[in-house]
């Protein structure tokens, strides 16, 4: 699947910016070489930027990677759920509320970047398993109708949404 061929339902507007922002990309493609990207970018990060926020209010380096992590982990879980036809409606998360509870600030810049490696391998996965058909079957999360192709892609952009932060103002 490629980003043109996802339509206008697939997903809700708020994504829009992340899918947009990948260009023309084959989704199975796009996932593996935006692990290969984020991890040539991340040997870059020095470990003592970790818990450095770039404002008040902001989340720590440490904690942004958390996010990542944690979003990649519910998109997941939602495009598993979408796929087998599970007819539930999926609640959003409040991430605020999940790096409150993520201790960030004590994990080292390794440990961090394993476990990204290890949720995008299963996502990769995960979406490699799925036929064309099973791409575009749909579920409900936050209240909105989402395709599976389309949770890829967003996966995709929002990886690469947060890496251009990380580099804009925490590096």
């Amino acid at each position: 699947m490629k980003t043109s061929e996802l339509l206008k339902e697939d997903y809700n507007p708020y994504y829009h910016t992340y899918i947009m922002a990948l260009g023309e990309v084959n989704l199975k493609e796009e996932l593996t070489e935006g692990l290969t990207r984020f991890e040539d970018f991340s040997t870059n990060i020095p470990e003592e930027k970790l818990n450095y926020a770039y404002a008040e209010g902001k989340w720590t380096l440490a904690e942004a990677l958390v996010h990542i992590i944690d979003t990649e982990r519910v998109f997941q879980y939602r495009a598993l759920c979408f796929s087998r036809n599970d007819k539930a409606s999926f609640p959003g998360f409040e991430q605020d509320d999940y790096i409150l509870n993520a201790n960030a600030g004590n994990r080292g810049k390794q440990s961090l970047l394993e476990e990204f490696r290890a949720v995008r391998m299963s996502s990769i996965a995960l979406f490699n398993s799925f036929a064309e058909a099973d791409l575009q079957k749909r579920g409900v999360a936050s209240g909105s109708s989402m395709s599976v192709g389309a949770v890829g892609f967003i996966l995709s952009g929002h990886l690469n949404h947060h890496k251009k932060i990380i580099e804009e103002r925490y590096l």
